[in-house]
């Protein structure tokens, strides 16, 4: 497995801290001891150009609307989908879009969250043009309407989000610790809790009452929260071999970190320490807490299956979980999965060592999940 992190310091425009509030951005930059790297010193004031450039449009988007979102109603509890980074969540939620009863997070929404309704003619332009037509990492399409995670929301919003790591990996141990809130503050936790609840209300008001379809890795080990929040809400938990998971993820990182961070990057042996630490923070925190979810509002979903059949899994979530309409979203369902043919599962080998080292780090998630050493 021979993948090395190549930095672009000239690649200003993918940093997901350019649509991060103001008083935001600088709370981060405070808690990193603004320790802004030299040479990434035009992406970080890209970030802050931007995010200037936003505040009036969240100015008058709060003076707009923000009371109509504050009393908006999530009458319909959410279809959170969980699962390791690199483990299909991505396909399963475009999947689900599909079908006119979700609404969801946009690429848009995430990246400007604090504006994208009363911003959208004139600064949806930007972001698209922002970002790259698929991603670095693995060839699926991007745009700014399509899907997206709801944690770079979240980071816009709040100190406390897995990706802000990823911007400043010098302290990513750090934000690590945020993806399964383990030993931070409980007013640490009240801050994400509200923050979470206003976007999703946000989200709400926008597809008009709407139930939200949302996929989000880090939701992996929040279980117990999303259910205090949401006692009725339903979980699609989508798996995959531990082996090919990490060898994804390094491609992942090892891709998408050069261009998110303001600080010099991790070295790759640091990298790799950090995907064994958050995949063993996920993961316990999940198989400690995944039998609060009453047994019908949880299906489980081995990646190697979906990606054989990923029809044949969807109509199983469908039924398992009633969520009805199926055979009305069929044919879009069909034509999005020929559409992802082309797409190629990544080809390497790992080390005897790499892989024994997998294996003991993981062992408790090889048993769980089933897959064999």
């Amino acid at each position: 497995m021979d993948l090395e992190i190549k930095e672009d310091i000239f690649d200003v425009v993918y940093e997901p801290l350019a649509g991060a509030n103001l008083t935001n951005l600088l709370r981060l930059v405070a808690q990193n001891k603004f320790r802004i790297s030299f040479k990434y010193m035009p992406r970080f004031l890209y970030a802050v150009m931007l995010s200037s450039v936003i505040s009036p449009f969240r100015t008058m988007e709060k003076i707009k609307f923000d009371k109509h979102i504050k009393k908006t109603e999530i009458s319909q509890p959410p279809l959170f989908i969980v699962g390791h980074w690199r483990s299909g969540t991505t396909y399963m939620h475009n999947l689900l879009s599909l079908d006119k009863n979700f609404g969801y997070c946009t690429t848009f929404h995430s990246v400007i969250p604090g504006a994208f309704i009363v911003g959208e003619k004139a600064l949806k332009p930007i972001v698209a043009s922002s970002i790259p037509e698929t991603r670095p990492m693995d060839d699926v399409p991007m745009g700014p309407d399509l899907p997206q995670e709801e944690e770079y929301a979240l980071g816009a919003f709040t100190p406390y989000a897995y990706y802000n790591g990823w911007c400043f990996p010098q302290n990513m141990a750090f934000y690590n610790r945020y993806v399964g809130m383990n030993s931070v503050s409980e007013k640490s936790i009240e801050e994400w809790r509200e923050a979470y609840l206003y976007l999703l209300k946000k989200l709400t008001f926008f597809w008009k009452g709407k139930r939200l379809a949302l996929k989000n890795p880090s939701n992996t080990a929040r279980i117990k929260l999303l259910l205090e929040m949401f006692p009725d809400a339903q979980f699609v938990h989508i798996y995959r071999n531990p082996y090919t998971l990490f060898f994804s993820m390094v491609k992942f990182m090892v891709k998408v970190l050069p261009r998110y961070c303001v600080q010099n990057p991790i070295r790759k042996e640091e990298m790799e320490e950090m995907i064994f630490d958050v995949y063993s923070k996920l993961y316990k925190k999940f198989f400690e807490e995944k039998n609060l979810i009453p047994e019908k509002n949880l299906v489980e979903v081995r990646y190697e299956d979906f990606i054989r059949q990923p029809l044949e899994e969807l109509e199983r979530i469908y039924e398992e979980l009633q969520l009805g309409g199926f055979e009305k979203n069929k044919s879009a369902f069909k034509n999005y999965i020929a559409s992802q043919s082309r797409i190629r599962t990544s080809k390497y080998e790992l080390s005897e060592e790499i892989k024994n080292k997998i294996y003991k780090n993981w062992k408790f998630a090889f048993d769980e999940l089933g897959y064999e050493k």
